[in-house]
């Protein structure tokens, strides 16, 4: 059942949802998905909730884009982009579907991602592996194929970053190269969901209101995780996020 009110309880568990979408996007990418089930218990319906967030998340890439606009990379991600929009354009589809059904399908590619980066055994960026600049090894168009579609769907049908991060990783960017990166990646993303979005009807004037009132603590988690990334060691920014988007797929199917 889907609530609309601005009960001080319910509030209070958007506005940490909030916070930590701010963090994920300046500091830590992979705590947004945790944001993710507790909107949806304080908006009461879980695709109504994806589509609540969606502007509290541009405004958080907005700040990540400003702050780290010298170290994007975005050439890396070309590739990704035509598998990306016929993965958006699955899950706009796939909207339709039962709730449960959408979280258990967005799980299992996580886990999916996850069990292929391990196959190939390329493991988290270290500090020590980004000072032999030894370049990664390129993607075969399936495996870009496979990033891409997933990563679109994902986001579409769930806001949950889980196979982008995961090919970031992959990629063995430094931190900073990696919000960058990603920030700019979602933005762009996220816009393209916005019309999806309202033609389901899942935007409207009370979801902007209660994401206006949430925006402050956006703000303060983005202005958060900027301070925590730069005090970070890489080693553990990149085994963080691996362990932050294994957990995101456990709380999608549990969920």
């Amino acid at each position: 059942m889907l609530h609309t009110g601005f009960d001080p309880g319910r509030f209070a568990l958007a506005a940490l949802a909030g916070l930590l979408i701010g963090v994920a996007k300046t500091g830590i990418p992979g705590f947004g998905i945790l944001a993710v089930p507790l909107m949806v218990l304080a908006v009461g319906d879980a695709r109504h909730s994806a589509a609540w967030l969606l502007p509290l998340l541009c405004l958080a890439d907005l700040f990540a884009i400003a702050a780290y606009r010298r170290h994007a990379q975005a050439r890396r991600l070309f590739g990704l982009l035509p598998w990306v929009l016929g993965g958006i354009a699955l899950g706009a589809i796939t909207l339709a579907a039962p709730e449960r059904t959408l979280r258990l399908l967005v799980a299992a590619i996580v886990i999916v991602m996850i069990a292929l980066r391990w196959l190939r055994g390329r493991g988290a960026a270290t500090a020590e592996a980004a000072a032999t600049e030894v370049p990664p090894p390129r993607d075969r168009w399936w495996q870009a194929a496979g990033y891409g579609v997933s990563a679109g769907f994902a986001t579409t049908v769930a806001n949950a970053a889980g196979p982008v991060n995961l090919y970031l990783l992959a990629r063995r960017l430094p931190k900073q190269e990696f919000v960058a990166t990603g920030a700019w990646f979602f933005f762009v993303v996220n816009l393209v969901k916005v019309p999806i979005y309202v033609g389901h009807g899942l935007i409207g004037r009370r979801s902007l209101l209660f994401d206006l009132a949430l925006a402050p603590a956006v703000v303060a988690g983005a202005l958060l995780g900027r301070v925590v990334l730069h005090r970070m060691p890489q080693a553990i920014f990149d085994k963080l996020v691996m362990a932050l988007t294994v957990c995101a797929a456990g709380l999608l199917l549990v969920h």
